[in-house]
């Protein structure tokens, strides 16, 4: 249903001239994606601050290049997550930092519980979990990222990153795989 909404949005950009009725299309973008596009960036960046300000970057890029965008070439989630994953390609660039993931999302989706004994408990295994998705790739990490953060099916990531759907299905399970055996490695 957002697509479709999103298809009539884009489609009217090029006979809409009001700058009211820019920013309301624009907030209904930044509103649907906003959270997503965070948690993929909070994913390969592992800093609440630093992944704010990219996502920044990302929806003012956005912005400035709505009038770029083509339904014709692919759908608008593969063209901003394609924005995003560009902009972290050029935060770690720029910062010469290469093997950092976010566990804070992944802390969060382990236990809602608050003891004090849960807390040692989540930060042990988040720890854990830390150290094996270090011994992932930075492409394998990107997946993830996209899969698990960005919530993407399998078909946008294979069209974001120019691979088969059913690579990035292989890429995923051996990728868990590999995690799920680490963390029993390490019990």
């Amino acid at each position: 249903m957002q697509q479709i909404v999103l298809v009539d949005i884009l489609d009217k950009k090029e006979t809409r001239k009001d700058l009211c009725g820019k920013e309301k299309d624009f907030t209904y973008i930044f509103e649907t994606y906003y959270k997503r596009v965070y948690n993929y960036i909070y994913y390969r960046v592992n800093c609440h601050h630093t992944a704010e300000d990219l996502v920044s970057q990302v929806f003012e890029k956005v912005m400035l290049k709505i009038d770029t965008y083509s339904k014709d070439k692919s759908p608008f989630e593969v063209w901003l997550f394609a924005i995003a994953r560009n902009t972290i390609n050029d935060y770690f660039r720029s910062s010469k930092k290469h093997k950092f993931l976010s566990i804070d999302t992944i802390k969060e989706l382990v236990s809602k519980k608050k003891t004090p004994e849960d807390i040692v408990e989540i930060y042990e295994t988040n720890d854990e979990l830390l150290k094996a998705l270090k011994i992932l790739d930075i492409r394998e990490q990107n997946i993830v990222a996209l899969k698990f953060g960005a919530e993407l099916k399998n078909v946008e990531i294979a069209e974001m990153l120019n691979l088969t759907e059913s690579n990035v299905g292989v890429i995923l399970y051996r990728t868990v795989k590999r995690l799920k055996k680490e963390l029993e490695r390490g019990e």
